[in-house]
């Protein structure tokens, strides 16, 4: 059996979709960003949610993160990949350049971190890598140039970073910078999801070279004149992701309550 992937992104990915057909879903945390496209994408079944919402209502710090990830799962999803646009924290890896990174730093405060809330059981998830391996590895060996591996640091935004934490971050060694990496990919392995990020780099961070810094206006033309590469990435991913979720750590559910069922 192979199974539907979830992607998560912007708009301008439904028109990749064959023979779409639209599913509204209702969780317990709320309605998703917006109804889940389900179609085919290089031979695979793909559940297709916008990040954001279609009309990019929903700024980072108050996307429905638990909404959405329980959207994909109930409607059998086990692996999920994610398009991020991001900021480069380094002149190694200019505008432009796709990412597949491997490791997670999170800076972000006041969202819904988790699905074990009060009463429902103390959970512990293993996270230290944060990234389905299974999944990265389809990334990084497809045949579209990638940068393999690399720490997103993840702000709250809505706000882009003032030249000193940008500066802190990349003291820290971190390779780029974005909004929306957590809490989605905690909350994905809290659901036993295989997780994996594509980025793009859309703009320099503020305290990498001179400048005015990162203006949104800069970001959407970035991103929109390296959309093509980014879903050339998409498909060879897709068309690389194990049929089923393997034996990954991963889909290990040891450290959960036993009130804490999956949906």
């Amino acid at each position: 059996m192979t199974e539907t992937v979830g992607v998560i992104g912007g708009s301008g990915f439904y028109s990749l979709l064959d023979d779409p057909t639209e599913r509204d879903v209702e969780t317990p945390f709320g309605a998703p960003s917006g109804t889940v496209t389900l179609g085919r994408l290089a031979g695979r079944e793909v559940a297709f949610l916008p990040r954001h919402g279609v009309d990019h209502r929903f700024a980072p710090h108050v996307v429905p993160y638990r909404a959405n990830l329980w959207a994909l799962r109930s409607l059998g999803v086990r692996q999920v990949v994610s398009l991020s646009a991001v900021g480069s924290l380094t002149t190694e890896l200019p505008t432009g350049t796709l990412v597949v990174p491997d490791q997670l730093a999170d800076r972000t405060h006041g969202r819904s971190h988790t699905f074990f809330d009060a009463g429902t059981g103390v959970g512990h998830t293993t996270f230290a890598d944060p990234y389905c391996p299974r999944g990265h590895a389809a990334a990084v060996g497809a045949p579209v140039e990638a940068h393999d591996g690399g720490t997103l640091v993840v702000v709250n935004g809505p706000r882009f970073s003032s030249r000193a934490e940008s500066l802190e971050f990349q003291s820290h060694g971190w390779s780029v910078i974005g909004m929306t990496a957590m809490p989605e990919a905690g909350l994905a392995r809290e659901l036993a999801l295989c997780y994996t990020t594509l980025a793009l780099v859309t703009d320099l961070d503020a305290g990498v070279e001179a400048g005015e810094g990162v203006t949104h206006t800069a970001v959407l033309e970035q991103f929109a004149a390296n959309l093509p590469r980014l879903r050339d990435l998409l498909v060879a991913t897709l068309e690389r992701l194990p049929a089923e979720q393997g034996d990954c750590s991963c889909g290990d559910t040891s450290g959960y309550p036993a009130s804490h069922v999956l949906p």
